[in-house]
């Protein structure tokens, strides 16, 4: 876990300060202070984007680009870092979305805005946390089921609401609305959804920078249309040479999801087979990763082989996932390249859940390949690209994003 608490002396320096999860029992802390930077004037930002007819269907998406900008420029607030009780956090992501060549219906052509924004506060062992989302996007709320994706295009809602109990350096207590606790790509799991529920989390130290990490919770899956679905979790991995320049990860997962009916029937089953508003395949799913990363020429290089199995479904249960990406766009001036190939059998993922990156969620096979760039150590800019085909159908579906996005 990474984060920063960042703070402003007399409007003229920012001070950073990066902790570091323990390695074993040595906690890292790296400081760094950059030099002044604008004197602690606000920082205003407008943008209008315009579709093919020249219409102005972003001017509100652009204001969140414009409150997001605000708040990067100002997010250290004034308070001297001794003085700070809370410490703040939040994200911001403009896309410009095109889809293609879909079958029976015309291309998706759409303009969409999120910002999230919250606040953390620790009291002992005890961290606290609570954020708002707010999107608006130039397609409705109503296409969000035929366009497969996992949030309303216009929402303004609670993203997060968390307590954390820290037993130790090693063992915390999760409970609330927040990030899923487990390791998962893109295959089983979308990083926006929030679902609501408990876990426990425990590492072993296993060398210097070796340690083996367990997690297990339950959660109500919270997804769109009044959800009511369940999902159970557990996940083990082996993390080897963590924060070197040569490592890698070895996890197993196992998602046990139920009480699907509300969901199915609100269509967000997507691709699984059923018979009205039945499935027809249980959804045990058994998931291995192995990753590895290194660094060639000063490039720091990630690779990762994920693959799947419905254990609730007796064919049409297995994926699988590749995954290969060079640079760090997440660095000032930083390029990253990237390429992504997937195959999910319709059964083998619950396909309301996996991310709606990608337009088909199961009964399909694809790849994906981006560049990515960094304006800053906030800001970065990305475009993607994928290709995929729907099991039985002969045309290919491309869809193409440019990406604005923002972290502090």
């Amino acid at each position: 876990s990474l984060f920063a608490i960042v703070g402003r002396a007399d409007g003229v320096a920012h001070h950073f300060k990066k902790h570091c999860q323990a390695r074993g029992s040595v906690k890292v802390v790296v400081y760094y202070q950059n030099a002044e930077v604008g004197r602690g004037r606000g920082l205003v930002a407008t943008a209008c984007l315009r579709t093919t007819r020249g219409e102005n269907v972003m001017r509100m998406p652009a204001v969140l680009v414009a409150i997001g900008l605000v708040l990067a420029a100002n997010n250290v607030f004034a308070a001297p870092e001794t003085e700070r009780v809370w410490s703040w956090y939040g994200d911001l992501k403009a896309r410009i979305d095109h889809v293609q060549d879909l079958p029976a219906r015309e291309d998706v052509e759409r303009n969409r805005a999120r910002v999230r924004f919250g606040a953390r506060r620790l009291f002992d062992q005890l961290e606290f946390g609570i954020a708002l989302e707010g999107a608006l996007g130039s397609d409705d709320n109503r296409d969000n089921r035929r366009n497969n994706d996992n949030e309303r295009s216009d929402a303004f809602n609670l993203d997060e609401l968390y307590l954390r109990w820290n037993a130790s350096e090693n063992s915390s207590v999760l409970l609330g609305r927040t990030a899923l606790p487990l390791s998962l790509t893109a295959l089983l799991w979308d990083p926006d959804l929030r679902p609501i529920g408990a876990s426990v989390s425990h590492s072993i130290a296993t060398g210097d920078f070796d340690r083996l990490a367990f997690t297990a919770g339950y959660f109500a899956g919270s997804h769109l249309y009044d959800d009511e679905s369940r999902i159970g979790a557990f996940q083990v991995g082996w993390f080897l040479r963590e924060g070197t320049d040569f490592g890698g990860d070895i996890q197993l997962a196992y998602l046990d999801f139920s009480d699907l009916r509300k969901l199915t029937e609100q269509g967000l089953s997507r691709t699984n087979r059923r018979a009205g508003a039945t499935l027809l395949s249980d959804y045990e799913i058994a998931d291995l990763q192995v990753g590895l990363h290194t660094t060639i020429a000063n490039w720091p290089l990630r690779l990762r082989v994920d693959v799947a199995r419905n254990l609730g479904a007796d064919d049409l249960n297995e994926a699988g996932r590749f995954s290969a990406a060079i640079g760090d766009k997440s660095q000032p001036m930083g390029w990253e390249y990237g390429y992504s190939a997937q195959r999910i059998q319709r059964d083998a993922a619950m396909a309301a859940f996996n991310d709606d990156d990608w337009w088909f969620h199961s009964f399909a096979k694809g790849h994906s390949a981006w560049v990515g760039y960094g304006l800053d150590a906030t800001w970065n800019l990305q475009f993607l690209m994928f290709r995929e085909n729907r099991d039985g159908v002969r045309d290919d579906v491309d869809r193409f994003m440019i990406e604005l996005n923002g972290h502090w």
